[in-house]
């Protein structure tokens, strides 16, 4: 086992990948010569050179379609976006194109591309830096969309995004990149379809992803001293919800609450709790409740970023008025 930071973790994902399929290549913004804003390709272009690290101009949106057009001829393209926000530009290609490709051409084309790239609410970081962009493409059909936690799903779950043939956004949060975890030194692949069950529990079921996750964990050390006993569900994979591990705990505790970064109105929990109302209403003993991002741009101030925000306290709060039956 080595200890690992989440952005060495990511950058050795790629290099493994990279190393064991010359088909795979990287094109972005700076991920070349400058390692990419968070040196996620640090010094990679001296090992494979400059054309699997490709530097491209600032034009999201034609760089990523020219990765589309890469896959389809058969090779393994990672898009990175050096920040997701500005993926809005390139919302045609990543929908029309990389989503739907192999449907509108009958299965003649795969389309085995990643598009990765830091998002999510940073320190002060400013409205256009802090996007949220998973519920924007949740709805576009053929996309599959994984958020990683940790250095160790990070890893596993990148180099199963880069052997996938379809499409797969990868969203990495911002604040996540200097996480430490000992990484196991042999090989490993994490499936891009299931939830990580973080704790188990008895009281309540807790969905989260991202950078919450760290949130929850923080809010459950003060629930377990007051005598809760929370389950912890990390959802990894966005589209699709693994409902097969969210129904298991949902049987179990009969109570859900959702903490998500994404903004409340048409987010992820949204799509969760309607789903879970459809799916297993008559297993519930009180209402979901969705703890999210207050519908609002990001202030550049930081006390008022943290205020659009979940914190740990108001998980606590949440967890303690629906066991109490005060909800």
């Amino acid at each position: 086992m080595a200890e690992t930071l989440m952005f060495n973790a990511l950058r050795a994902a790629i290099d493994e990948e990279m190393e064991r399929d010359p088909t795979v290549f990287v094109l972005g913004e700076d991920v070349g010569h400058y390692g990419g804003s968070y040196k996620v390709t640090k010094d990679l272009y001296k090992k494979y050179g400059e054309l699997r690290l490709l530097d491209t101009p600032i034009a999201e949106n034609s760089f990523t379609g020219m990765a589309i057009g890469a896959a389809m001829t058969g090779l393994r393209p990672i898009v990175e976006g050096m920040n997701m926000g500005f993926l809005l530009l390139a919302f045609n290609q990543i929908a029309n194109n990389a989503g739907m490709l192999r449907y509108t051409s009958g299965g003649n084309f795969k389309i085995p591309i990643v598009i990765r790239g830091p998002g999510g609410v940073g320190r002060q970081l400013g409205a256009e830096h802090s996007q949220r962009l998973e519920a924007y493409f949740q709805a576009v059909p053929g996309l599959k969309i994984v958020a990683c936690s940790t250095p160790y799903n990070a890893k596993g779950l990148l180099k199963s995004a880069i052997r996938d043939p379809n499409p797969v956004l990868f969203f990495e949060h911002v604040l996540l990149y200097n996480l430490k975890e000992d990484l196991p030194e042999e090989e490993y692949l994490l499936p891009l379809d299931k939830a990580e069950v973080v704790r188990t529990g008895e009281d309540v079921t807790i969905l989260t992803y991202s950078r919450m996750r760290h949130h929850v964990l923080q809010a459950v050390k003060t629930l377990e001293k007051e005598g809760y006993d929370p389950e912890v569900i990390d959802l990894i994979s966005l589209k699709p919800l693994d409902f097969e591990t969210i129904g298991a705990s949902i049987r179990k505790t009969h109570r859900v609450v959702i903490v998500e970064e994404c903004m409340k109105t048409g987010g992820i929990g949204a799509e969760l709790s309607a789903s879970i109302m459809e799916r297993y209403f008559d297993e519930l003993d009180a209402p979901v409740i969705r703890l999210s991002s207050k519908d609002v741009p990001t202030p550049y101030n930081g006390t008022l970023e943290n205020l659009t925000i979940v914190q740990p306290p108001q998980i606590v709060a949440a967890v303690q008025k629906l066991v109490q039956g005060q909800v």
